[in-house]
C-alpha cells in the first residue's frame, strides 16, 4: 500500500478561537491517536498537503511527521465545511507494524461481462470494503473479476478470496450486479 507523507506543527492552544485563526491561515486542525503512540497529539498541517489523500479513491497509509517525530497513521475521520465543504479536521490513527489495524479498501473491477454485453448495466453496490490486517498486508485494492457476471446476476463479498487480511464487510452484501434494462425485461422470460 503506498504511504503519504503530511507535515505538521504542534498547536498548544486548543480553543475555538486558536482553531479558527489555524483555519483561516490555510491550515487544517488535527489530532492523533491509538496505540502507536503513548498520547494524543494536537497539531495542524497544510491544507494543500490533503489533496493526495481525501480527494482521490486510492487509500494511503500515512507517515505524519510532526517537528520531526514520525508517526505511522492512518486516515479515521475527516470533516468538512456544510457549505463549501472544505476541510475543517482531520483525526488520525497511529498504528504498529504487529497489531492488525481496520481499513476501507476500494474495490477494483476486472473482466468483461457477458451480461453486459447483451446489454446490462454494471451497477456498483459497495465501492470500499471493510477490512482488518496488519498494515504491511493490505493491498491498494480488492479484486473483483466480473467475467462470470450474466443479467440479473450479482457478485457478493463472500465470493472474494484474499490472503493476509479479513473482510469485516458482511460475505451477504453485493459488490457489483448486473442489472436488467427495462427493455430486456420483458425479453428475458421468452
Amino acid at each position: 500500500m503506498k504511504t503519504l507523507e503530511i507535515i505538521g506543527f504542534k498547536r498548544a492552544n486548543l480553543d475555538s478561537a486558536a482553531l479558527n485563526e489555524i483555519r483561516d491561515s490555510g491550515n487544517v486542525p488535527c489530532v492523533v491517536y491509538g496505540p502507536g503512540i503513548p498520547e494524543q497529539v494536537h497539531f495542524y498541517s497544510p491544507a494543500i498537503l490533503f489533496r493526495d489523500l481525501i480527494y482521490t479513491p486510492e487509500v494511503h497509509l500515512v507517515e505524519l511527521n510532526i517537528e520531526g517525530t514520525i508517526i505511522k497513521a492512518v486516515l479515521k475521520e475527516s470533516q468538512y465545511h456544510p457549505v463549501s465543504e472544505t476541510l475543517l479536521h482531520a483525526d488520525f490513527m497511529a498504528y504498529t507494524e504487529d497489531k492488525a489495524i481496520k481499513f476501507e479498501i476500494p474495490v477494483k473491477i476486472e473482466g468483461s461481462s457477458p451480461g453486459i454485453a447483451k446489454g446490462g448495466k454494471l451497477e456498483f453496490k459497495t465501492r470500499k470494503l471493510k477490512v482488518k490486517g496488519l498494515a504491511g498486508n493490505l493491498p491498494d485494492f480488492v479484486s473483483v473479476d466480473i467475467s462470470t457476471l450474466d443479467l440479473g446476476k450479482s457478485f457478493k463479498v463472500g465470493e472474494l478470496n484474499v490472503e493476509g487480511f479479513e473482510i469485516l464487510t458482511s460475505p451477504n452484501v453485493s459488490v457489483v450486479t448486473v442489472g436488467i434494462p427495462r427493455a430486456l425485461r420483458g425479453k428475458k422470460g421468452e
